[in-house]
């Protein structure tokens, strides 16, 4: 080999340690249940590398959530990236962010698109952990496919990379801020809430919100209002100090209105007109419990330690139960005619889920969950 080939020899070996040095990238373009979930792979990359995470993602969710986490270091959101590259300032933005960061060990958490930035940003295959690649376990839930997912070593990083890291945990997490915990309590005392107890219930999801004038029941995960207002009454009346919230997005606020007509009992909050993420998290760390369908808060809320009752409708409860695999949460389902479905778990299912989980959440050190009575 003649000089000139080992200068640039060297100079490959040094570019590919020098990228092998740079934070870890992931970019995922989820719903918020999907990026609380995300919250596991970006812990356990933070562990494995000893640097927080930087991250590409997309959606109003996405800030108010990871901002702030540990786990997290620089955090890119684009609008769309769906939209033709060159339309989006957005996109031309990433890949000029990209260029200049340099590429480094990338995770590509995504089934669709997106991919493409990458490649634009200068960062080859060989270079990246595409999550596509991986096919599912038997009974392989979010919590170890990123566990697993955090310790590969993508191909162009052979023997370069910190060893695997032993799984830190098996649930998400989020970390609340102070300033979070502030506008909370701000929250709470316009409502005359200040010092409750206080249980959430989330009986709508997207699928509602987006119907419009057609029946909602027709939207996958409805479960009807008179079923909620059974819940509603069978909690008032096992904890009559506690008011309820019923939480949401704007959109879903008549849906809860109908609710609350249906349970016909007093202390009962339609906060849906009035609850951003950023007031919605540090409201759910301080819950007594959660009611919810099978939606992003009710993994917010087992992640930040609230006892969770999720109802599901078609999608798998082993692969999204709330908050990952060891979270305070119960993930309930039901059957029509042989077939998965949230028309078939009765309210008396959800609060025999509801009351088993307080129970254990509630007992003393050295006591029985039978040992316990109802209140």
């Amino acid at each position: 080999m003649d000089a000139r080939r080992v200068r640039a020899a060297a100079m490959d070996e040094r570019a590919l340690e020098a990228a092998a040095q740079l934070p870890p990238l992931v970019m995922r373009f989820g719903a918020f249940g999907d990026m609380v979930l995300l919250t596991m792979l970006l812990r356990q990359l933070h562990a494995r590398f000893g640097k927080p995470v930087d991250v590409i993602s997309s959606g109003p969710w996405t800030q108010p959530l990871l901002e702030g986490q540990p786990s997290v270091g620089r955090l890119i959101l684009i609008r769309s990236r769906r939209m033709p590259y060159w339309m989006s300032l957005d996109q031309q933005r990433l890949v000029a962010w990209l260029r200049q960061r340099g590429a480094g060990p990338t995770w590509f958490c995504d089934l669709h698109l997106g991919k493409d930035l990458l490649h634009r940003g200068g960062i080859p295959d060989e270079y990246i952990c595409d999550s596509r690649w991986f096919k599912w376990r038997p009974e392989e839930g979010f919590a170890d496919r990123y566990f697993r997912l955090a310790n590969v070593t993508p191909s162009g990083f052979a023997g370069r990379l910190p060893a695997p890291h032993p799984p830190v945990a098996r649930a998400a997490q989020i970390v609340i801020t102070a300033a979070a915990r502030a506008e909370a309590d701000e929250w709470l005392a316009r409502r005359h809430l200040t010092g409750r107890p206080f249980i959430v219930v989330h009986p709508g999801s997207r699928h509602i919100a987006r119907r419009g004038l057609r029946s909602r029941a027709g939207a996958d995960k409805y479960w009807p209002e008179a079923r909620w207002g059974q819940v509603i009454r069978t909690v008032r009346d096992l904890r009559p100090d506690h008011a309820v919230l019923l939480s949401g997005t704007p959109k879903e606020s008549k849906f809860n209105a109908d609710i609350m007509a249906s349970s016909a009992v007093p202390d009962v909050h339609n906060v849906a007109d009035d609850l951003p993420i950023r007031t919605l998290l540090p409201l759910l760390e301080r819950a007594h419990s959660m009611i919810s369908v099978d939606t992003g808060p009710a993994h917010a809320a087992a992640a930040l330690g609230c006892p969770t009752v999720s109802l599901f409708g078609t999608a798998n409860a082993t692969l999204f139960r709330p908050g990952g695999a060891t979270t305070a949460a119960v993930a309930l389902t039901g059957t029509v005619n042989g077939v998965q479905n949230i028309l078939g778990i009765t309210a008396e299912s959800v609060m025999a889920a509801w009351f088993d989980l307080i129970r254990s959440a509630e007992m003393p050190a050295g006591h029985s969950v039978k040992s316990l009575t109802c209140d």
